[in-house]
């Protein structure tokens, strides 16, 4: 037909033209209106007849009667009025929004809805394979409806899946060459652009402690490969079997959806449906990106669901995807009234299997009864930016996380896996900084950097930076506190609990260092705290304690021969304010009063040279209080004031330089500090003080110090040892003099002189 003699004939709504009775075959309509004239459903049609491709259903297909059908033809953009949604409070908008998007998938043009209110009740899995954009529209969900199976909208794969486990070529390279640090597999060059998931299905590790299934996981990898086999997320474990390898297509373009606000109504689904439901997104898609969206209560609802949510983003096996510029929200679940308590926690984001996605900007923050809002399981390469979250948690292997210019509520930051963690400029607003789950073993295998953050704690217990509680358990893989560690310009502020006077450990960890079956714990090689301060109190802080130093893994050699050590181990301790502290017995094991914390009262053999064999460095440090006991360290003070030093049967070295010992002590001992050491304990530029007991200066104690007794002896090696005023004004004032011969020791002494 030639285009010129087509014409198009204009009706006011599908109303109209269902009554027009004359049509005929290939006739092009167009309608102003779907209900009425100007309602926003304007559009093209052709007049077609029945067949089973043109079974009328009221949207895009529109029955004229007698065996006549109008078709609706939009090549740039559809939108929900254009299908017949009214959005009265009453009618399913999901129904004519779900056939809004089956067709912009059928005829890959995308969904433009910029204004407008939708009530969905009734409908699931609505498919999204096109670009969205809802501008200002408000969708209404009504929560009643809410199903465990089936999501509201589901952003789909345009290919599926590849199933790969029978190939055995494949597998048998899988084999050999998948393993920590590899980065190249010629093998899977033919898949470049495909995610891969490899697992074992008998091999179970992460076997969760406490009350809960026994199963844990199939050892799994989840990776991305790129050209001539480049792989993409690093891997953390080797196979000796693969039971599953599957690989998924990823788009080589973006999907973007975009605006619209989200209502929900707070109720439960079904009583008779228990478990976790579905109210949002289930995105199946890699390379998508939402952004700019609004969701909360409906006006004068509150949340009274007694079913988890499993959270309105739940993303699965999907790469590089991204949330921007949105407000979420998390959910109830410790309500005051204990009958209203949900059973299992409740998420605002979710899922698992999930490859460099990044989440910017978004908003989500509640009070006590909220649960946290993100709970995600085999998350690499995740990132957080500009984030104000309630929670960030990785239940099972997070692997490299970084965390920037984020305000972290309540319910804190709880990961287990490895890899780099990196988090900056970013302030946490409760008692611990980072809690390393205890039910998957609290464990992380790689290095730990946070730099530049605040910890504002909101109760009056105790507070930890890094806190390591794994139960003596088997969780089937090796657990531990990381490679390396490194905190540094962090702001301990006490603004909101200022009456706090539980203690504040940087490092919170277990005592124990194998566990009953004797796996022992892997420990890092570098661990360094610089530039801590505390706001809001006057107690500072506490660094670690490592009562059983003889059975870690350090993963590298030490030695000590009695004549040289040979650290793999650096602990670096420079410019931390700490907390003034009396020494005591060793009795609390959990909360000893002292910062620093290696071995006990009992002298024990070190398992090997994977053992902890450390080398410590203090600096400019203020009210040191040290135990070393029974244990092999090199410890170097510099520029540091000493409370006390106690290290019995220490097999290593002590050096103070520039350092003033000033005991503040509520008993006197019979040696205030104890720093014989087998490798020689080392005084340059020090100055001794009188101590301080009970409150109150005795300068006439200070023959207790530990290793000066005036004009009598000074043991170990000195260099310009001088005595503080305190202590030579009492001298004064009593009438005594020092001799040549002790003045002399105190100038320049050797161990050997005696």
């Amino acid at each position: 037909m030639n285009e010129e003699n087509i014409t198009v004939t204009r009706y006011a709504t599908t109303h109209a033209l269902k009554s027009q009775t004359t049509h005929k075959e290939g006739e092009w309509v167009e309608t102003i209106g779907f209900h009425i004239p100007g309602d926003g459903g304007a559009a093209l049609y052709h007049i077609e007849k029945h067949n089973k491709e043109t079974q009328p259903n009221g949207a895009d297909r529109v029955d004229l009667g007698n065996n006549w059908v109008a078709i609706l033809h939009e090549s740039k953009a559809v939108n929900y009025k254009m299908f017949g949604a009214i959005g009265d409070g009453e009618n399913n908008d999901g129904v004519q929004i779900k056939l809004a998007h089956e067709y912009a998938n059928t005829h890959h043009v995308p969904v433009v809805n910029l204004s407008g209110e939708y009530w969905i009740q009734d409908t699931h899995n609505i498919p999204i394979l096109t670009n969205v954009s809802w501008g200002q529209t408000t969708l209404h969900i009504n929560e009643k409806f809410n199903s465990k199976r089936q999501p509201r909208f589901v952003v789909q794969n345009d290919n599926p899946k590849k199933d790969l486990s029978q190939d055995q070529a494949l597998k048998s390279a899988l084999l050999e060459k998948l393993k920590p640090g590899v980065q190249l597999i010629p093998e899977l060059a033919a898949y470049a652009g495909h995610l891969f998931t490899v697992e074992d299905e008998g091999d179970r590790i992460g076997i969760r402690a406490g009350n809960y299934s026994k199963r844990g996981w199939a050892r799994e990898e989840l990776f991305y490969v790129e050209e001539e086999g480049r792989i993409i997320g690093d891997i953390a474990w080797e196979f000796k079997n693969l039971t599953e390898i599957t690989a998924t297509p990823c788009n080589d373009n973006y999907l973007i959806i975009e605006g619209g606000g989200f209502y929900f109504s707070g109720d439960s689904g079904n009583e008779d449906s228990k478990g976790y439901h579905h109210h949002g997104f289930s995105v199946q898609r890699s390379r998508t990106i939402i952004r700019e969206q609004w969701m909360g209560l409906e006006k004068g609802n509150r949340d009274i669901s007694m079913e988890p949510r499993r959270g309105f983003y739940s993303f699965s096996g999907v790469y590089d995807t991204a949330l921007e510029n949105i407000r979420a929200m998390p959910w109830e679940k410790n309500r005051t009234d204990k009958d209203k308590v949900l059973a299992a926690g409740t998420y605002g984001i979710g899922g698992a299997r999930m490859l460099n996605c990044a989440f910017r900007n978004l908003t989500a923050e509640g009070g006590w009864v909220a649960w946290g809002v993100f709970g995600t399981n085999l998350n690499k390469n995740f990132r957080v930016d500009n984030c104000r979250l309630n929670r960030i948690d990785v239940h099972f292997h997070c692997w490299n996380l970084h965390i920037s210019n984020c305000t972290i509520g309540f319910k804190g930051i709880a990961l287990t896996g490895g890899g780099n963690l990196l988090i900056e400029n970013t302030t946490r607003e409760g008692n611990n900084f980072v809690n390393f789950r205890r039910d998957y073993g609290a464990k992380w295998d790689g290095n730990i950097h946070i730099r530049g953050c605040r910890l504002k704690p909101s109760g009056k217990g105790r507070v930890s930076v890094l806190s390591y509680r794994p139960s003596d358990f088997e969780y089937q893989y090796p657990i531990g506190f990381g490679k390396t560690i490194k905190v540094e310009d962090l702001v301990i502020d006490y603004s909101a609990a200022p009456d706090s006077t539980a203690s504040c450990w940087i490092m919170n960890n277990v005592s124990f260092s194998k566990t009953e079956n004797n796996d022992r714990l892997f420990f890092p090689t570098h661990i360094e705290f610089r530039n801590i301060t505390v706001q809001g109190r006057e107690l500072g802080v506490r660094l670690l304690r490592l009562p059983s130093p003889h059975h870690y893994d350090l993963r590298s050699n030490g030695v000590y021969d009695g004549n040289q050590l040979h650290e793999n181990c650096t602990m670096v301790f420079d410019n931390v304010q700490l907390e003034k502290l009396p020494p005591a017995d060793l009795t609390d094991e959990e909360d000893d009063p002292m910062h620093l914390v290696i071995g006990d009262d009992n002298e024990q053999d070190y398992a090997d040279a994977l053992a902890l064999y450390p080398k410590i460095r203090f600096s400019d440090c203020n009210n040191v209080t040290v135990y070393l006991g029974h244990c092999i360290a090199s410890t170097t003070f510099e520029r540091c004031t000493i409370n006390t030093v106690q290290a019995p049967n220490l097999r290593g070295a002590l050096n103070f330089t520039d350092c003033h010992f000033a005991p503040n002590i509520e008993t006197l001992p019979e040696s205030i500090n104890e720093v014989q050491s087998t490798l020689g304990t080392r005084f340059t530029n020090c100055t001794v003080h009188s101590p301080i007991i009970n409150g109150k200066s005795e300068p006439d104690k200070v023959n207790q110090i530990g290793f000066v007794e005036i004009n009598k002896s000074v043991k170990h090696y000195h260099l310009n040892t001088a005595l503080g005023n305190d202590v030579l004004n009492h001298l004064k004032e009593t009438g005594r003099s020092l001799t040549p011969d002790f003045i002399a020791k105190l100038k320049s002494h050797h161990e050997l002189e005696g």
